[in-house]
């Protein structure tokens, strides 16, 4: 039987605290119970579902240990992925905040279907917090809307897959993904990885395992999403990122932004980065989620950081904020779409969508793509003989807001 979807009014004004986020599960799943008809005594479905599942699920998640950090080499992969395509485009679809179990985002899962791209990718946040149940009604049950793509599949995590400590992550989710390499079907080992042909890399960055924090620490220190040791070092040494005689274009894909003109910046990406290419510094395009919106930069950087073209694709199943930017980096946010779909709970939220990858040779068209299959923005990307990266806006939807 078809399990009932959420509703969309369930994630308005939903805040980023691990304490909301596990009382929102709860909830959903008291809701669902009722509605299968389990739950004879509503008094003490609420009691059993709500209260103790929610005091045991928060206080284990909250105080238990973090599922042990997976990284390469695992079970004899290194996280390389040579990008695979019957023709000579290859198609990738990204998604961001996709997992919510709503109408809205089986609409956006169908539409990837419909495009059947080569791979597909998911940038973080199964809501509300990556429980295994959560994992498999988005992507694993047999009703889910996720679309696996003809060559693979790849999942990043974000901060609400690590409030439940990453365990349905590591354990349900990664295990689900699938990639070819060379003639073989592989597991996806790690949070992280590289997809690559002779003239691009897609690297995909674990932003979300240091994305959370014990009770009392994460007041005193805020966590700032830093990539761990094993990751740096993956880079480092096996992605060999500083490579000087490497002038393949890069295209990074996170869950946390490395800046941002509405919510908070995570500048020690930056650094890290910086520190790993060395000499080999060169502009980045860089995807990411976490802000439910769709938002587009001119290249930016801190000093102490790398440049980076960056696109907010966070619009993939939550209700898509549609609020003005409030703080810094203004002068380089560059699109911004905030068109109003409806009104939920007297708030305005936007189209749902995804971003759609087209690799041909030295060139990348991208067209952002709505829950009405309309094209919002396309652009196009060409990397050049030293690996520095041009892009060119083809189209933009007449009622975007441009900055």
């Amino acid at each position: 039987m078809k399990s009932e979807k959420r509703d969309p009014e369930q994630y308005v004004d939903l805040g980023h605290t691990e304490l909301e986020n596990h009382l929102k599960t709860q909830a959903a799943l008291y809701e669902k119970r009722l509605k299968e008809g389990t739950a004879a005594n509503k008094v003490a479905a609420f009691f059993a579902t709500n209260l103790f599942g929610f005091a045991y699920h928060y206080l284990k998640s909250r105080f238990g240990p973090k599922a042990a950090y997976q990284f390469y080499p695992r079970n004899g992969d290194d996280g390389l992925y040579p990008i695979h395509t019957y023709s000579d485009t290859v198609t990738l679809a990204l998604v961001s905040d996709w997992a919510t179990d709503t109408p809205e985002s089986d609409r956006i899962g169908h539409l990837i279907r419909d495009y059947d791209p080569d791979y597909t990718i998911h940038l973080g946040d199964i809501y509300f917090v990556g429980t295994p149940e959560e994992v498999a009604v988005n992507f694993t049950d047999p009703d889910a809307s996720w679309h696996f793509g003809k060559h693979g599949s790849l999942a990043l995590s974000g901060n609400h897959e690590m409030y439940s400590n990453g365990t349905a992550y590591f354990r349900k989710l990664l295990p689900a993904m699938k990639i070819r390499k060379g003639n073989q079907i592989a597991t996806q080992q790690a949070g992280f990885f590289c997809l690559e042909n002779e003239h691009w890399r897609i690297i995909g960055l674990d932003t979300g395992y240091n994305s959370t924090n014990r009770p009392l620490l994460e007041v005193l220190f805020k966590p700032d999403c830093n990539l761990r040791d094993e990751q740096v070092k993956w880079l480092t040494e096996t992605v060999n990122l500083g490579n000087p005689d490497d002038k393949r274009g890069i295209i990074f894909l996170s869950h946390h932004p490395y800046f941002s003109s509405f919510r908070d910046d995570h500048p020690v990406l930056g650094r890290q980065l910086k520190t790993i290419f060395g000499a080999a510094e060169r502009p980045v395009l860089w995807f990411w989620g976490h802000e439910h919106r769709l938002s587009f930069y001119n290249k930016f950087g801190f000093p102490d950081g790398i440049q980076a073209w960056g696109r907010c694709v966070g619009h993939g199943g939550m209700p898509v904020e549609t609020n003005p930017p409030d703080r810094g980096h203004l002068g380089q946010l560059l699109f911004y779409d905030q068109r109003i779909r409806e009104r939920i709970r007297r708030r305005d939220v936007g189209y749902n969508g995804f971003a759609l990858l087209a690799l041909t040779g030295k060139t990348v068209d991208i067209q952002y793509i709505d829950q009405n299959k309309h094209t919002v923005i396309s652009e196009r990307w060409t990397v050049d003989q030293a690996g520095g990266l041009s892009m060119e806006i083809l189209e933009v939807h007449p009622e975007v807001t441009k900055y």
